[in-house]
């Protein structure tokens, strides 16, 4: 195991009705003016950005929107919420909604205090020493972002997405998690989110830092049981004992506790971004698709730990690692495939992938090689993106 330091202040609030504490929750953040992010009106609709705001009101704090943040956020959204904030002079940022809501909030809380252009921490031009404390509000079990530093930007100019990892400036100061706001979920978006959420886990298991069978059986666990939840939440979407189940395995997927003391990869979320970055795919579906070719490679190259996920998640009885890895592999794309998830590009929409765009975009953004648990250069992302067809 190797040395770390683990911190995670964001205080959790969960259960039926908790947003009524949202106003309490961010004057005891210090704040007395926020910026409220939300995306494309589902929120209002449902009354639930209503319910916020007299809890706002109630508790004294005044607040300006910003709306229509759009799957896949992007870097004029974040500027245009710099600027507001800039303004009105809010002392803090609420985000109402899911992960690309939270991650804009992230962004704009990061630029107001700095004075160039917000990019440059993304850009790794600059280092994020301070920002506007954040609060959230969840509304999509997913990406995990209520509990992490963590934020993915997409740039415009060039369609590069990269995320921006902090350890402590962008950490939610509380996140109000509310399972029956998922309730009306779509069943693909859901299925999206539980991708997601079982990709973070992943990419922290998958290590080659030895004896970390502490954070093994942690992951494993975790695993397990959006395994065995989200089924459940897809035949009955209002059962909140599997909604609430769901939703807190999101917050442990990525805030940090499964990643103690190990080695993390991130290169299959690098892969995806490049995939939402050019033809705007859903996130989670798009890891559907990456997770399964990039183990499906790493079974002939690096197998021990892909078998050990294979036995220890989904059962696999073989003794031989490359066969019990390729195993695995089927499992979990049938599992994919029984939410109604795709497993190939072709299932996302993209039937003539630009195979050598995304490895330059892939290689540009990450750099050559990239990939802690196996180092990857062109010929290998190649063949990682041609798997996926």
């Amino acid at each position: 195991m190797d040395n770390f330091s683990y911190c995670s202040p964001t205080r959790y609030v969960f259960g039926k009705g908790t947003e009524k504490a949202t106003g309490r929750l961010t004057a005891e953040m210090g704040v007395r003016k926020v910026r409220m992010v939300s995306g494309g009106g589902s929120a209002r609709r449902s009354g639930l950005i209503d319910r916020v705001e007299s809890s706002l009101k109630e508790a004294g704090i005044e607040w300006v929107e910003l709306t229509g943040i759009q799957p896949n956020p992007t870097d004029d959204r974040v500027r245009e919420g710099i600027g507001i904030c800039r303004r009105e002079e809010v002392d803090g940022v609420l985000a109402v909604g899911g992960g690309s809501v939270i991650d804009t909030a992230k962004a704009i809380a990061g630029g107001v205090p700095y004075d160039g252009d917000f990019w440059d921490f993304w850009a790794g031009k600059a280092v994020m020493e301070r920002a506007l404390p954040v609060g959230v509000v969840l509304t999509i079990p997913a990406a995990g972002s209520e509990g992490s530093g963590n934020s993915v930007i997409t740039r415009l100019d060039g369609m590069h997405k990269i995320s921006l990892r902090t350890d402590m400036a962008l950490r939610p100061k509380f996140a109000v998690m509310n399972p029956e706001l998922t309730f009306t979920l779509p069943p693909y978006q859901t299925a999206s989110g539980v991708a997601d959420m079982m990709a973070h886990i992943m990419e922290r298991y998958f290590t080659t830092t030895e004896e970390v069978e502490t954070t093994d059986r942690v992951a494993e666990g975790v695993l397990k049981a959006i395994i065995t939840e989200a089924p459940r939440v897809m035949a009955e979407p209002e059962n909140y004992d599997a909604r609430a189940n769901i939703m807190w395995a999101g917050t442990l997927a990525h805030n940090g506790i499964c990643g103690c003391g190990r080695r993390e990869d991130w290169s299959s979320h690098g892969l995806e971004h490049e995939l939402s970055a050019v033809y705007g795919v859903t996130h989670g579906a798009g890891l559907a698709v990456v997770f399964p070719a990039w183990m499906t490679f790493m079974s002939d190259r690096r197998p021990a730990k892909i078998a050990q996920f294979a036995r220890r998640v989904f059962g696999v009885d073989a003794a031989d690692d490359r066969e019990a890895a390729l195993a695995g592999v089927e499992r979990l794309k049938e599992f994919f495939k029984s939410l109604g998830l795709p497993v190939r590009m072709c299932e996302l929409g993209i039937e003539n992938a630009d195979i050598d765009l995304l490895v330059k975009k892939f290689h540009e953004d990450k750099g050559l090689p990239f990939g802690p648990y196996y180092p990857l250069y062109e010929a290998d992302t190649r063949e990682i993106y041609r798997l996926m067809l």
